[in-house]
């Protein structure tokens, strides 16, 4: 699965490693004077297209698009390919997860020919990392990438998270899966997910593939303290960041201002030295 890891990298290195989300939540767009149906939806997507144009890596939130049904997802799928004839990588936060020909099927939607289908997916592993083989087949066949849950910042997930499996966390038993599918490749094509404001993260130091870093800025995370988060390596880690620059809004180079600031705040990290 080199494709996306490489893709990912060169955009990490040339244009900084940060990952900004599309979240249109109805209290975003109230904030910003849209309605709260898919005409504000499409409103608010339009906007930070054209402020985000260039940067490395946008994800947009599914949930808040599913929610209106059939013309958020229409909306999604234009989002989508405007973002990325804008030179944009494209994460789908859909956080699918399901066995036998339901993931096969997820699999289609999100990492296939569908139009959906994102330059890379968040998935849940929760039902046995294994059950997430098709998706993996598939991404790899369209050379796509995977980002895994591993270890999640809101507190009920550390009952699961953090439970013993035979000598190490659950979260590290899903980062050495995930490592293990890389191999040793340099810029592998499968991710894993590491809360930002976790104390105690699981060893990402062989993952050979990228960390999704959420829960900057609003959440706590600050982005001035990510170096060396699970032991991860220069040029690793990719923050994420949502409410903090999308408070912004709606004026687009108010927008862009913000997510510059916060890309030039954690630019140390494809150097690993603030």
């Amino acid at each position: 699965m080199g494709g996306f890891g490489h893709r990912l990298s060169s955009a990490m290195r040339h244009r900084g490693p940060l990952c900004l989300g599309i979240d249109p939540h109805p209290g975003l767009l109230t904030a910003w004077g849209l309605s709260t149906d898919a005409d504000g939806l499409a409103r608010f997507s339009e906007v930070c297209v054209a402020a985000f144009e260039g940067f490395a890596v946008v994800k947009p939130q599914v949930a808040f698009f599913e929610a209106h049904g059939s013309a958020g997802f229409a909306v999604l799928e234009r989002t989508m390919a405007a973002l990325r004839e804008a030179g944009v990588l494209v994460l789908a936060d859909a956080k699918r997860g399901d066995i036998g020909s339901t993931m096969a099927a997820y699999a289609d939607a999100w990492a296939g020919d569908s139009p959906l289908a994102a330059d890379a997916v968040t998935a849940s592993p929760y039902l046995g990392f294994g059950s997430l083989q098709p998706l993996l087949d598939k991404a790899r066949d369209h050379e796509r990438g995977v980002f895994v849950l591993a270890a999640t910042s809101n507190p009920e997930g550390a009952s699961v998270q953090r439970a013993d499996a035979g000598g190490r966390t659950v979260a590290q038993s899903i980062v050495d899966a995930a490592a293990a599918v890389n191999g040793s490749a340099p810029a592998g094509s499968v991710g894993v997910v590491v809360g930002a404001t976790l104390t105690d993260p699981p060893d990402v130091s062989a993952l050979h593939g990228p960390v999704l870093v959420p829960g900057v800025g609003a959440q706590g995370g600050r982005p001035d303290a990510l170096a060396g988060l699970g032991g991860a390596l220069p040029g690793q880690l990719l923050p994420a960041v949502s409410r903090d620059v999308l408070r912004a809004g709606p004026d687009i180079a108010a927008l862009r201002g913000a997510a510059e600031r916060m890309r030039d705040a954690v630019a140390y990290l494809n150097t690993g030295s603030s």
